[in-house]
């Protein structure tokens, strides 16, 4: 009778080579898409450059009431690199160097409009307030030092998505996973001042530390999670379902200080800013009244991703709308059909997921699909496959142009990001 051959054993020499080398490439593609960045914003500064020489020659000549209307104002021009930063700060970035530099407001008025300094009491503080603690370290001011702190947190987070590849699919899926990651276009929240950064970055060490069972830690990573997003309220569903297995399987009643501890970073907000401001549920009636926020249930994004084909290239929002939207689609079909993940991260994914398409106003948006990461995680374990591993380079440099194209757009056209 035919012995079976034993199955080989991998060297942890191998092991270690090949995580080392996919470090390297992580590293690399991580650089690389940072240019890219630069390279978007560059686009941008550039393009506010010619406006306000328009704007200029238009005052000249005594045109001022021709100015175009897509013009930022009258303001002369000043260095590409100043400009540049201005597109780093863009968009959220603005309320978070507020809170940075100001705090939160004592007193919110009543029917407030986003267009009133008070509204930034909607965006959550474990990110202003790094930035303000590095800015006390750190030459250079807060603008830097937001900038800086998500280089180095989008860097943490690329390693932790190799750690997480490597911990559930194997080693030889984590250079294409972190690879993917740092090139996706939504990556783009890791060069400006947004709170992403921060929040994929706990997310992932919490998903590890669930992974191999350090309860505490991980209620802890999670609290800082849920101070620092609404959506980071995923990382909450993820420790409960860890903790469920983890009883289920050992009776290990341990594991449910991770939940427990998890939404304490929401509730400590919530409790501090309504006796800051002096009202019950602020964060609500500001989300409310400035943002407009409720609830579509998805239909606002199938509505803009079927206006996509049917009025094609007359809004870029809703073209970005309608790629978010199938491409949410698929990493979904991916993660459930082909490479499953482990239960807490399919979690987490799918909260994200429904809190990206829920709202009836911002919906679905490549950086709010980046938070979803485990699902790139299972794309990439999916790309690597004989059969599909000559679609690798087409991946690679659609990636890199829609990094720069994502950049430009929010930045030129105002696209809601």
């Amino acid at each position: 009778m035919n012995e079976s051959a034993p199955t080989p054993v991998a060297d942890p020499g191998d092991l270690h080579r090949n995580w080392i080398a996919s470090l390297r490439s992580a590293a690399i593609a991580f650089v690389v898409s940072r240019l890219m960045v630069l390279i978007g914003a560059a686009i941008v500064a550039a393009e506010m450059r010619a406006d306000e020489n328009k704007i200029r020659s238009q005052i000249l000549f005594g045109l001022e009431r021709k100015v175009d209307p897509h013009a930022r104002g009258l303001v002369l021009p000043r260095s590409a690199g100043r400009m540049i930063l201005d597109v780093l700060t863009s968009w959220d970035g603005i309320w978070y160097l507020r809170i940075t530099r100001f705090g939160y407001p004592t007193f919110v008025p009543p029917s407030i409009t986003y267009e009133e300094p008070q509204a930034r009491v909607a965006f959550f503080p474990a990110y202003p307030y790094s930035v303000r603690w590095l800015d006390r370290l750190l030459p250079g001011g807060d603008t830097l030092a937001a900038l800086f702190l998500n280089l180095l947190l989008g860097a943490a987070f690329i390693v932790l998505v190799g750690l997480l590849t490597r911990a559930w699919f194997g080693v030889e899926h984590a250079r294409t996973a972190m690879v993917l990651c740092a090139l996706f276009p939504g990556s783009f929240v890791l060069s400006f001042a947004y709170s992403e950064a921060l929040l994929l970055t706990v997310a992932a060490a919490t998903l590890l530390a669930l992974h191999r069972e350090r309860w505490l830690v991980a209620g802890l990573l999670a609290a800082v999670a849920t101070a620092t997003r609404p959506n980071g309220v995923a990382v909450v569903v993820a420790c409960a379902v860890a903790a469920a297995i983890a009883i289920r399987k050992r009776r290990d009643f341990r594991s449910l200080l991770a939940p427990l501890l998890a939404p304490w970073g929401f509730i400590g907000y919530q409790l501090w800013i309504d006796a800051h401001a002096d009202e019950n549920r602020v964060w609500f009636r500001v989300q409310g009244e400035a943002w407009k926020e409720g609830a579509s249930f998805g239909l606002t994004a199938l509505r803009r991703t079927l206006e996509t084909f049917t009025q094609p290239l007359t809004s870029p929002t809703d073209m970005i709308t309608a790629v978010s939207f199938l491409g949410t689609l698929a990493l979904l079909w991916i993660a459930w059909k082909r490479h499953r993940l482990p239960l807490p991260a399919a979690a987490y994914s799918a909260v994200i997921v429904v809190l990206m398409l829920l709202p009836a106003t911002v919906t679905a948006r490549p950086r709010f699909l980046y938070t979803a990461f485990p699902l790139f995680i299972g794309a990439a374990v999916w790309l690597a496959a004989p059969r599909r591993r000559e679609w690798w380079p087409y991946v690679v440099g659609v990636s890199m142009a829609g990094l720069v194209t994502l950049t430009a757009l929010y930045g030129a056209y105002g696209v809601v990001p």
